[in-house]
């Protein structure tokens, strides 16, 4: 019998692809992530207005929801960290197209040891991109496609 709780699929590249036909803003969108951590993106509030959209709102890796506003209210109140002065790194990024100029880019950030998984969703306009949403998920492994280990859950004792 399979045993579901150790059941893992090899490596899958399908977490870093990237759309056929993308390779033009796959490379204008990885010179603006991680957003709101590099001088192309934006860096004063002005700057980050013109990237959010007017409905933008993120779930950062906290779990914390942030809005727009929140967002903007606090850019001028401390200095935002510039990923690349401070070592940080992407990789497995990955591309497809949702919609009419409406695109999802995945990655994983390594920041000095702490490991996110972050999905933006950005919008191409006449204007250039902008930003809808963004997640950042902290992982604690690097594993892809396991079950998690059995656990109260699964047991049905959790409540």
């Amino acid at each position: 019998m399979l045993n579901i709780y150790s059941f893992r699929m090899s490596q899958n590249s399908v977490f870093s692809q990237v759309d056929p036909g993308l390779e033009a803003e796959f490379q204008e969108l990885c010179k603006l992530e991680p957003i709101f951590h590099t001088e192309n993106f934006g860096t004063s509030a002005e700057e980050l207005s013109r990237r959010m959209s007017s409905d933008y709102w993120e779930v950062g890796a906290s779990g914390r929801r942030y809005s727009r506003a929140f967002i903007l209210e606090n850019a001028a109140k401390i200095a935002l960290v510039n990923a690349t002065s401070a070592g940080w790194k992407t990789s497995e990024i990955g591309l497809k197209q949702l919609g009419p100029q409406i695109f999802l880019l995945t990655y994983t950030l390594d920041q000095i040891g702490r490991l996110t998984r972050r999905a933006t969703i950005w919008h191409k306009s006449k204007e250039g991109w902008s930003i809808l949403y963004h997640q950042g998920t902290i992982i604690s492994t690097d594993d892809d496609d396991l079950l998690p280990a059995q656990t109260s859950f699964y047991n049905n004792d959790y409540a």
